[in-house]
């Protein structure tokens, strides 16, 4: 892979576009946030906590003044949630040019959402899903081929150890942080790659593209042990610094549909963005193609309409 060593530098002017980030109140999405204000981008936050993403919001204009932000409430763990939120911004929103699902919770105590989902698996994976379907149409009217809309999804080294567990979604048999955790990065992943391939098969201008921050320290990891959380700012690399392979895949001038973008270190725990692999398991055509056609069922968001008779199936089963 290309090992380029990539900073916010690099990034070209993002004026005049229009970018929404999920989970932008605190850590990688506050930072992520704070680079593309910094470069000119029209930046709405979609948080679930209205007073903390207010906080973040002021922060942000306090750190660019002048900056034009936006604060908009989600809770990305409520499909119906979801909708109103996305309905809302289809109305008011003329354009949008970058999405990025970067909202999620790692490693909680089981519980399920309204919807029945395991909690890291609504919070981190099918709320995007749901919210990525129904903003495409704004993003394909935004979108060209000298200027492409981008939808960025976060997955994480977790995907390594992560497998998809078709006959127990939700953990009913044997919960486990670490594999429900791995399931909904690997997840995220795949999901990245497969929109891409869609998107490609209908010719359109969108990218779908996937970023992991390596070991940062964010508000993430309040349910770890508290002496990894005491000892993380001495091993970790900073919020700042994970939300660089983010900043790559959001504005990055070299960036293809279906790129993977990481730190530059040592295992891909840290350093400046680059363009990275990923394992095997994310690449299996059959699991994506199976995940997509079952999410589609599990949040009704269709991302190809059967109305639309410009478009080919998604799938034929």
């Amino acid at each position: 892979m290309n090992k380029t060593s990539w900073t916010l530098d690099q990034a070209p002017s993002q004026a005049g576009k229009v970018a929404l980030i999920t989970g932008a109140n605190i850590g990688l999405g506050y930072e992520t946030a704070l680079g593309l204000a910094q470069k000119g981008a029209k930046v709405i936050l979609a948080c679930r906590n209205e007073a903390r993403g207010q906080q973040a919001l002021n922060a942000l204009m306090a750190a660019v003044p002048g900056a034009e932000l936006e604060l908009v409430i989600v809770d990305l763990s409520s499909l119906a949630n979801v909708r109103r939120c996305a309905e809302a911004l289809n109305a008011k929103l003329p354009r949008l040019d970058l999405l990025i699902n970067n909202a999620g919770i790692m490693m909680p105590p089981r519980s399920l959402s309204e919807d029945g989902f395991e909690s890291q698996f609504a919070a981190n994976y099918t709320g995007h899903f749901l919210l990525t379907s129904l903003l495409l149409p704004l993003l394909e009217k935004s979108s060209s081929k000298s200027a492409p809309a981008r939808v960025v999804s976060l997955s994480s080294a977790a995907h390594n150890w992560g497998e998809i567990y078709f006959d127990d979604l939700t953990f009913d048999k044997a919960y486990s942080t670490r594999k429900s955790y791995g399931q909904s990065k690997l997840a995220c992943l795949m999901f990245a790659y497969e929109l891409d391939r869609q998107l490609q098969k209908r010719a359109s201008t969108v990218l779908s593209v996937a970023a992991h921050p390596g070991i940062s320290v964010t508000n993430l990891g309040r349910f770890m042990p508290s002496i990894v959380q005491s000892l993380s700012s001495l091993i970790f690399q900073s919020a700042a610094r994970g939300a660089l392979p983010t900043l790559y895949a959001a504005t990055g001038h070299d960036i293809d549909g279906g790129d993977y973008c990481g730190p530059n270190g040592w295992q891909e725990m840290s350093g400046n963005a680059c363009k990275v692999d990923s394992s095997s398991a994310s690449k299996d055509l059959a699991v994506a193609e199976r995940l997509w056609v079952l999410s589609q069922t599990l949040t009704q968001g269709d991302f190809f309409p059967s109305t639309n008779t410009s478009a080919q199936p998604v799938h034929e089963v």
